[in-house]
C-alpha cells in the first residue's frame, strides 16, 4: 500500500551523512510488512462504523499529522512553486485519494483477504503500463512471462473457470482498480517531478496534505455526519492513518536509503500473506483454496516482472 511520491525522484544522501539507524533494517522491514499487511483488516473494521470516504479522510488526516510532526522536528519545508504543487495534486489523487477510497469501498462487499491480494497486482499493472509510458524501460522475456503468470494468478484467485462464483464483481473491480492507480501515479511522478530538488519527506508531506484536502472536499458531498461515533472503528482509522500511512512511509524511506529500492520493495510480497492471515484469524473470513494458490502465482509473476536486464 504505497503512499510514496517516488523513490526515484531523488538519490539518497551519502552513507556518511546519515545517522546510524537504531534498529536493524530487517526488523524495520518486518514491521513495515506487518503494518501494511494489517492495513486491510483496519480498513474493514473502519467501514463497519463509518462511510468509506470518511475512513479515507480520517486515514489521511492522521497520516498527514504524522508527516507534519516529523517535518517540524526535522525543520523541513514544503515544496515551492506552482508547477510542483500542480503535479503533486495529480500525484496525490492517484497515489492516495483514489486508491485509498477504492479499497475502502471495495471492502464493503469483499473480504480484506481478497483486497490484500489485489494490492499485490500493482507491480503487474506497473509493468504493463511501462510498455506504453516508459520507452526507456523495455521488458525482457522473463518479465513478459512474469506478467502473464501474474494475471493467471489473478484469474485463479477469482476462480474464473467457475464463473467468479461467490465474488462481488464491483468490489473486486474496485480493489484491482486501486492497485492499478498506484503505478499510474508512480509513472506520472517519474515523468513530471523527478529531480525537483525537494526531499522525499517534503514531497510526501505535501502529497498527503493535498490528498487530505481532496477528500475534505468530496466527503461532505457524499456522506453525512455519523449519528454516533463508534470507538473501535475510529481507533482502527486512527491506526490506519498514523501507522499504515504516516509511520509506514517514514520506515519505507529509511529502508530505501539504507538497502536500496529493490530490497525495500520486496515488502510487497509479504503484504498479501499477512493480510490473508489477519483476515482469517482475526475477522474469521473464509478462505477458498483458490485464494492462497492464486496469491502465490500472483507473487511469483510480480517477482519476475521486477527482474532487471543484465548489463
Amino acid at each position: 500500500m504505497s503512499t510514496v511520491a517516488a523513490p526515484r525522484t531523488q538519490s539518497p544522501a551519502p552513507a556518511r551523512s546519515r545517522p546510524h539507524p537504531r534498529l536493524d533494517w530487517r526488523l524495520r522491514f518486518g514491521a513495515l510488512s506487518l503494518i501494511w499487511g494489517f492495513s486491510f483488516l483496519l480498513i474493514k473494521v473502519g467501514t463497519e462504523g463509518y462511510a468509506p470516504f470518511q475512513v479515507t479522510l480520517g486515514r489521511l488526516v492522521f497520516g498527514t499529522a504524522v508527516l507534519a510532526a516529523t517535518m517540524a522536528v526535522k525543520r523541513e519545508r514544503l515544496p515551492r512553486g506552482a508547477r510542483v504543487w500542480g503535479h503533486m495534486t495529480v500525484a496525490a489523487f492517484f497515489l492516495n485519494a483514489l486508491p485509498f477510497s477504492l479499497f475502502a469501498y471495495s471492502e464493503l462487499t469483499i473480504p480484506s483477504t481478497l483486497a490484500g491480494i489485489c494490492n499485490a497486482t500493482s507491480p503487474l499493472w506497473g509493468m504493463a503500463l511501462s510498455l506504453v509510458a516508459l520507452s526507456e524501460d523495455r521488458p525482457t522475456r522473463v518479465r513478459f512471462a512474469g506478467l502473464g503468470l501474474g494475471f493467471l494468478g489473478v484469474l485463479t484467485v477469482l476462480g474464473a473457470w467457475q464463473g467468479f462464483h461467490g465474488l462481488d464483481a464491483t468490489g473486486t473491480a474496485m480493489a484491482l482498480s486501486a492497485s492499478l492507480s498506484y503505478p499510474i501515479g508512480w509513472i506520472y511522478v517519474r515523468r513530471t517531478l523527478a529531480g525537483t530538488g525537494n526531499s522525499h519527506l517534503a514531497m510526501t508531506g505535501a502529497q498527503l496534505l493535498l490528498a487530505t484536502v481532496q477528500l475534505a472536499v468530496v466527503t461532505p458531498l457524499f456522506t453525512s455526519l455519523p449519528a454516533h461515533f463508534s470507538f473501535v472503528p475510529l481507533l482502527a482509522i486512527a491506526a490506519l492513518g498514523a501507522l499504515g500511512t504516516g509511520l509506514a512511509v517514514l520506515i519505507q524511506y529509511g529502508l530505501v536509503a539504507e538497502v536500496g529500492p529493490t530490497t525495500a520493495q520486496m515488502v510487497t510480497y509479504f503484504i498479501p500473506v499477512i493480510a490473508t492471515a489477519a483476515g482469517v484469524a482475526i475477522l474469521g473470513e473464509s478462505l477458498r483454496w483458490t485464494t492462497p494458490v492464486g496469491a502465490v502465482i500472483v507473487l511469483a509473476g510480480a517477482a519476475l516482472t521486477q527482474v532487471k536486464r543484465k548489463a
